[in-house]
């Protein structure tokens, strides 16, 4: 079903224009993550402060979401992308000029702040056009193409980092966010309908208040923060385990990442050819059981078997391609109720996620093995995902039971 927007775009243009905008935190997050290690000896730094790069990241992605989103309700879906992609390129830039590791961590910040209007904007886009099964299936295929960048991301960043050292990375980053800005430019339409008031720090708390006085889209939003949380909190784990404790090589490690990507990507292929038959909740249902099983995978794993690629790697597979089932369908079921401030629901969605990650991630550094925090944290992340499902089902059947009574 359609929505009423000032712009109409196809299907197509909007699954790839989201895709490209989705992509962009995510590519910016991994794509240096094999670089990590070297990082540490070209800035004289400490793991600790190199690990601290992610968490900026993290922190200006989470918040400035908060920003981005009720920017775009007020402005523009364009505007606020065409501003934000701009703040990610001079992050980019800031990376490769550093001087030093604190203004890499600047940079890294920088970087976060801007990459916040993708997956806002792109979720908002989708909303502001479509529902129902059809926003799902633009969501799902947005998720095949969002499997595609960071798959080959790290995979690129390692030959970059073989090949020209790891200035170089940031600088394909900066190339990226200008293709973004371009693509815009040429083929996005403006969906939304700008309202310049919801800028007003008194709509925007209003906006949000809203937002989160809706129960089912806390639930909702529970599941995505735990499933999707467990893959940003893996980025802060990942490297230092395969690396250090396996022994990959970093370009071995960008290629192996291709085992985790890779099957989110395959996750959202088999969820696109079985979507109609199984429908929305038994695709949730069968992602969750997916999801469940590779944490307490990782779980048993790491604490009973010594660390090896496929010890540590197939369970993430097994967990990833269950967030590819259930991603689609809870996320347009989370922002259902907010057409009118679809980019306020969409930053507070992404701001929930991210600071699942974020949390996560402190929690790495808190426990200090690496081994040990993603043998406990993430498995705890998916339970976590697990029990705000039952409590978004049961939220659901008493709002459907309520007009009976």
């Amino acid at each position: 079903m359609r929505s009423g927007a000032r712009g109409r775009m196809s299907e197509r243009r909007t699954s790839i224009l989201g895709a490209l905008l989705a992509t962009l935190g995510p590519i910016s997050m991994s794509i240096y993550t094999p670089a990590m290690p070297q990082l540490v000896s070209a800035f004289s730094s400490t793991e600790s402060l190199i690990k601290l790069t992610l968490t900026v990241y993290f922190a200006g992605f989470s918040v400035a979401q908060l920003v981005s989103g009720p920017f775009s309700d007020a402005f523009g879906r364009r505007n606020a992308t065409l501003l934000f992609v701009g703040i990610n390129a001079l992050g980019g830039l800031i990376c490769v000029l550093a001087p030093n590791v604190t203004w890499l961590l600047a940079g890294r910040l920088v970087q976060g702040i801007g990459a916040s209007v993708g997956i806002t904007v792109a979720r908002a886009v989708v909303r502001d056009q479509f529902t129902g099964a059809e926003a799902s299936r633009i969501m799902n295929l947005i998720g095949i193409m969002l499997a595609i960048g960071p798959a080959m991301a790290p995979a690129i960043g390692g030959l970059l980092l073989a090949g020209f050292g790891w200035h170089a990375i940031f600088v394909m980053l900066i190339g990226f966010s200008l293709t973004i800005i371009l693509s815009v430019l040429v083929f996005m339409r403006e969906t939304g309908r700008p309202d310049p008031s919801l800028a007003l720090p008194r709509q925007v708390a209003t906006s949000y208040i809203e937002v989160l006085g809706d129960v089912r889209f806390l639930a909702a939003t529970g599941v995505l923060g735990g499933a999707i949380g467990s893959l940003y909190a893996q980025a802060t784990m990942l490297p230092f385990i395969l690396i250090d404790r396996v022994g990959l090589s970093p370009t071995a490690f960008g290629l192996g990442m291709l085992m985790q990507s890779g099957f989110y990507f395959l996750g959202s292929v088999c969820l696109r050819l079985t979507a109609v038959r199984l429908g929305g909740e038994r695709s949730v249902r069968v992602g969750l059981a997916m999801l469940a099983s590779g944490g307490a995978l990782i779980a048993l794993s790491t604490h009973l078997l010594a660390p090896t690629y496929l010890s540590v790697m197939a369970p993430v597979a097994f967990s990833s391609f269950g967030i590819a089932y259930l991603t689609p369908h809870m996320t347009t079921a989370a922002l259902q109720s907010f057409p009118h401030i679809a980019g306020s629901a969409s930053a507070m969605l992404g701001f929930i996620q991210m600071a699942s990650g974020f949390l996560g991630g402190l929690a790495a550094a808190f426990v200090g093995v690496p081994l040990m925090a993603f043998g406990t944290i993430v498995p705890l992340m998916c339970l976590g995902a697990v029990v705000s499902y039952l409590v978004f089902v049961r939220l659901t059947q008493s709002a459907v039971e309520t007009p009976e009574e």
